[in-house]
């Protein structure tokens, strides 16, 4: 524990409103605050500057506030801490455990069909995302200069294996994390991480110093987190924020990653499908108490 106050935070990315889904996450961790004589705390994941909006930003506020709850202010915004983020991405390069990679869509798209493994049986991270061929990866340092002169736009990789392993060297063995409420198949207790399902993945990129693994890392040491809650759909990031948490001397948080709420087909909700938002049930008449209840917290 990485403080003497349990500190348990919400943070929601403002670029839509808020479903059923969010509020049984941010009474989770209000409830897991209490439970714990902690402080509950609400924290804005702006990194995506085009598609936030400071209408989802006071959206978001309104519809916690008509769910009762309260949070420590003030409130953290990762919009205005970009500084903090590139200084961790310096510690990364320093370390040489990342990498930029030049390679569009497209040619990992073309790499991946000239392997002559058809995509639809080519590994893929957690997410479900193609797992990057490498095609940048060890090109020479005179070549990765050149094409940053050119302009070239890149991303940050992080190099899994050569991180792993020197991670583990600072470690002083295999590193793992607490797991208190449970996995996807219901694993609790001490986990071993595997950022190698994820491969070399994004951690920043030219014109953003960080990305969600990154920026959620950093934060959570910054505010003293305590406990990460969760849904069990992030379960697979806590492999990479570990490992970024050795690398950067970061401290370890105990994590929980509560259920997901589902639709009757079963299907997580999402603000991408458009699922109706808390904003709508209200308008419709719904009360906190009636929101308890649809998501059984």
């Amino acid at each position: 524990m990485v403080a003497d106050i349990a500190r348990i935070r919400f943070a929601p990315s403002p670029n839509g409103h808020l479903h059923l889904g969010h509020a049984f996450s941010a009474i989770y961790a209000s409830k897991v605050a209490d439970s714990l004589n902690g402080i509950f705390m609400l924290r804005i994941e702006d990194i995506d500057v085009g598609r936030c909006r400071e209408e989802f930003i006071e959206g978001i506020c309104d519809d916690l506030e008509w769910l009762g709850l309260t949070w420590e202010e003030p409130v953290r915004r990762q919009s205005e801490h970009f500084d903090v983020y590139e200084a961790a991405l310096k510690q990364l390069r320093d370390l040489d455990v990342i990498y930029p990679c030049f390679a569009t869509r497209r040619e990992i798209e073309r790499a991946i069909a000239e392997s002559g493994i058809p995509a639809d049986r080519w590994p893929r991270d957690p997410d479900g995302a193609l797992l990057y061929p490498g095609i940048y990866k060890h090109i020479s340092s005179g070549d990765r200069n050149n094409l940053m002169w050119e302009g070239r736009s890149y991303a940050w990789r992080l190099d899994v294996e050569k991180a792993v392993h020197l991670a583990e060297e600072m470690n002083s063995g295999p590193i793992t994390f607490h797991e208190e409420e449970g996995g996807p198949h219901g694993e609790k207790g001490i986990q071993s991480i595997q950022p190698e399902r994820f491969g070399d993945v994004v951690i920043a990129r030219k014109d953003v110093p960080t990305s969600y693994h990154l920026a959620v890392t950093v934060d959570d040491a910054l505010q003293d987190i305590t406990h990460v809650t969760r849904g069990r759909d992030l379960y697979p990031a806590t492999y990479i924020h570990r490992l970024l948490q050795v690398l950067l001397g970061l401290p370890e948080p105990r994590y929980r990653h509560h259920r997901l709420i589902e639709d009757d087909r079963g299907r997580r909700l999402s603000k991408s499908a458009r699922d109706m938002g808390l904003r709508d049930l209200r308008l419709a008449g719904k009360t906190p108490d009636d929101i308890r209840v649809m998501i059984g917290i």
